[in-house]
């Protein structure tokens, strides 16, 4: 079960849960919960019985998805290649790329079209390591690995540079997409994200700082629907 990064034809195969494993489980009552009209503020509450670590393993999985599906489309317009280092990252802040570890990682200055690309290559090279992200046949070996600080961090990693891809998306190629008809889609989807992330606080609030005008109306809408009072 491999994942893939958007290839250059336009073209992206997302990374599908088998069926009858925990993946497939959680993945499954998401869909159902949105598919019956259910809120985003019920999609992404931890359903009982359910490990929570297991949950964000499993949404690390397919809001990966999503994003390499909304970026499918851009990655064939040669408008990409007119960035240059340093450019199309949100206001006032630029998004440098890390590469090795230790005393050997250097970090470079890249163009958001390429940022964008490291960040899905890498998610992927995660995903698809079973060291890091266990086949779920043996569910109980599985959630040992989910439920270690190591990859806590590694998942906190994830969402943040997810979370920056999307803030790249709507500065410098939301006019595209919605041109293409893929703004509700891309509203959607970040709506989802930013709701599973305030939930299970995964994002900290130097990363949103950034976005604060993007951010702060859909945590809004977030914090209105746990009210009581909210029909939502």
């Amino acid at each position: 079960m491999k994942s893939a990064v958007p290839t250059s034809g336009g073209t992206f195969q997302p990374m599908r849960h088998r069926s009858g494993t925990m993946r497939d489980r959680l993945h499954g009552y998401t869909k159902r919960t949105l598919g019956a009209g259910g809120s985003v503020t019920e999609a992404v509450r931890l359903p009982p019985g359910e490990s929570c670590a297991g949950w964000v393993a499993v949404h690390a999985i397919d809001f990966y998805n999503d994003v390499s599906t909304i970026w499918a489309v851009m990655s064939t317009d040669p408008y990409l290649n007119s960035f240059r280092p340093g450019e199309g990252f949100p206001s006032g802040v630029e998004y440098r790329w890390s590469e090795g570890s230790g005393k050997k990682a250097t970090t470079i200055s890249v163009s958001a079209p390429v940022y964008i690309e490291k960040v899905l290559q890498w998610i992927a090279d995660q995903i698809n390591d079973e060291s890091k992200f266990p086949d779920d046949d043996d569910e109980a070996n599985a959630l040992r690995v989910f439920q270690t600080p190591q990859f806590a961090a590694l998942c906190g990693q994830i969402f943040r540079r997810l979370f920056r891809v999307y803030g790249i998306i709507y500065s410098s190629f939301f006019g595209t997409l919605e041109a293409l008809g893929m703004a509700p889609h891309l509203n959607t989807a970040f709506k989802h994200f930013m709701f599973f992330c305030t939930e299970f606080g995964l994002l900290p609030e130097r990363e949103i700082e950034p976005l604060e005008v993007l951010v702060k109306p859909i945590r809004k809408q977030y914090y209105m629907s746990k009210q009581p009072s909210s029909s939502k």
